[in-house]
């Protein structure tokens, strides 16, 4: 059963997969969502997503087999702000 108090953060910049860049339970994770929401970051509830992401080493590539889970997030909050990745060129 997912963790309703885990929360993982999630970076990605358009070269390779997105990368794990902070996770926690309990007030590490209420600290990780306050800070998200100070900084403007786009904040999806998916517990299962977060229980399955805060298993994964910080700055660890998401694994192939949660891509789509991933895609869906990031497609969520891009439609937000209106806009898209930006690819490396």
């Amino acid at each position: 059963m997912p963790d309703p108090d885990v929360t993982a953060a999630l970076r990605y910049t358009g070269d390779g997969a997105p990368r794990v860049v902070a996770a926690g339970r309990g007030h590490i994770a209420a600290s990780i969502l306050a800070r998200a929401r100070d900084a403007g970051v786009p904040v999806h509830r998916d517990p299962e997503l977060a229980s399955a992401l805060a298993q994964l080493a910080l700055g660890q590539e998401v694994p192939e087999a949660m891509w789509t889970a991933v895609a869906e997030v990031l497609a969520w909050a891009y439609g937000l702000s209106g806009a898209g990745p930006t690819p490396n060129r």
